[in-house]
């Protein structure tokens, strides 16, 4: 076996495994080029540099990802299913259920993402698919999940995403009724004001839809009870009583913001580029359900216009505690503080999608007083709202609150990032920590430890996401 060589591994690390979706020629394809463009607008819309470094690819990755995320505009559900429908002897007239052939048949805890069409904004949605075969066949299993993932790939909502499966797959397999339940989470615009910083704000607004046809039509009929029994017995709880009421339940933050959250009108260069997007996916900018999109979009990433930070952030400096001694030594009079899971939300300048989470911070001090952990918060704020890295995020809070706090600063920053979840390479469940050490805490392994064991567990409700 050899060594790739340089220029094919630099290859393989740009693209990744988006190398198998995209076609020879892709780049230069005019919807591609089109979304480029549009994203050059937003960019500089945000007060950007489009020739900065870690932005010259933007544009590229960004359409690179659209057009991943709503490849199934042009797939067929239909192929899929068709080419996977197996002979299967069942019981006929007999009475009972045989198996797959007759009884019930689940696929469970499907990971699926889709873009919303009200924002554009990514949403996570675990599925859940059942059906019962009849005329003596059956469908391959992976094939559910190809049907659900053709309609994800879409800008979708998730009532019509359920519908839309469901359908699918009822005319697809001709069965005696089929089910799908669908547990989405949306990430919620967030709050400039206080109330986001809140360990305790809800950092997602979630809904439970479902679909049924067949047997499965009436919401009341015993096979829902089966279905959500099984779904039970691997751990999967879905109250019956929130179902009766799903299709009733309000979807995307953008739908309810009220109107006193709106602060002007949106960039109408930057909608228009919004709208150039939707047509380039293959869109109708004009369906109703896309009407206030683009001003939606727009107004999601106005939180991460390109601000003055350091004007901000000046009087940070000038309430500076005192600093560590000379040796680099605590005194016996300071002591290790922590604040713990303060909120974020970010924008990530590689693909314009958001990763969010909880940023924890340690330092040594005299005494903490609650001014202390307003500013800390407001750091963490400050650092959050604009396009960012992680990486970057992590180390700009840690020297700023180092220079209010003397020194000795360690910082942990815990995310969630949907661009591990919305392209190519779906790490459904995946998360990234960061650290950030100074002073004392670079030094000193034992307080470093000391620090991280204070990290609540998130399993344990003690992360604010």
């Amino acid at each position: 076996m050899g060594a790739l060589d340089e220029e094919h591994f630099n290859k393989e690390i740009e693209n990744g495994v988006e190398l198998d979706f995209l076609d020879l020629g892709f780049e230069d394809q005019p919807e591609t080029v089109a979304i480029e463009d549009a994203v050059k607008v937003l960019l500089q819309g945000l007060g950007e540099d489009i020739n900065r470094e870690g932005l010259k690819k933007t544009p590229l990755r960004v359409a690179k990802a659209l057009r991943e995320g709503t490849k199934g505009y042009k797939q067929k559900a239909k192929d899929i299913v068709q080419s996977a429908l197996f002979p299967e002897v069942g019981l006929d007239d007999a009475v009972g259920h045989a198996g797959g052939a007759g009884g019930l048949v689940i696929v469970r805890d499907l990971d699926l993402f889709s873009y919303c069409e009200s924002c554009l904004l990514p949403f996570q949605v675990k599925c859940q698919i059942g059906y019962v075969p009849s005329g003596q066949r059956v469908v391959g299993l992976s094939k559910l999940s190809r049907v659900a993932d053709v309609f994800a790939k879409r800008l979708q909502d998730p009532q019509r995403l359920a519908d839309e499966i469901c359908s699918a797959l009822h005319l697809g397999i001709k069965p005696a009724g089929v089910a799908v339940i669908l547990q989405c989470s949306h990430i919620h615009f967030p709050n400039i004001g206080p109330p986001f910083l809140d360990s305790n704000h809800q950092g997602w607004v979630k809904a439970l839809v479902h679909s049924g046809s067949g047997v499965f039509e009436n919401d009341f009929a015993d096979v829902w009870d089966d279905f959500l029994s099984l779904l039970k017995f691997r751990g999967v709880n879905v109250d019956k009583t929130l179902m009766k009421d799903s299709k009733q339940q309000c979807w995307c933050p953008s739908q309810y913001s009220s109107s006193a959250e709106v602060t002007g009108q949106p960039n109408t260069g930057m909608v228009t580029a919004v709208t150039s997007i939707l047509i380039s996916l293959g869109e109708n900018p004009l369906r109703k359900e896309l009407a206030g999109t683009p001003a939606h979009f727009v107004k999601w990433l106005m939180n991460f216009q390109n601000a003055n930070l350091e004007t901000k952030l000046n009087g940070f400096a000038c309430s500076r505690m005192d600093p560590l001694k000379q040796n680099g030594e605590v005194g016996h009079d300071k002591r290790m503080y922590t604040e713990l899971n303060l909120s974020f939300c970010s924008q990530c300048e590689h693909h314009l999608l958001p990763f969010y989470g909880v940023v924890h911070i340690g330092y040594y001090a005299e005494e903490i007083t609650p001014v202390i952990k307003s500013r800390l918060q407001s750091i963490v704020r400050f650092y959050g709202f604009k396009l960012q890295v992680q990486e970057r995020l992590t180390r700009q809070i840690a020297e700023t609150a180092s220079s209010l706090l003397g020194g000795d600063v360690v910082v942990v920053v815990e995310a969630n990032h949907t661009c591990m979840i919305s392209r190519g390479i779906e790490k459904f469940g995946s998360s990234t920590a960061t650290i950030a050490v100074l002073g004392l805490f670079s030094t000193d392994s034992a307080a470093r430890a000391k620090f991280l064991q204070n990290i609540p567990n998130p399993a344990s409700g003690g992360s604010g996401f």
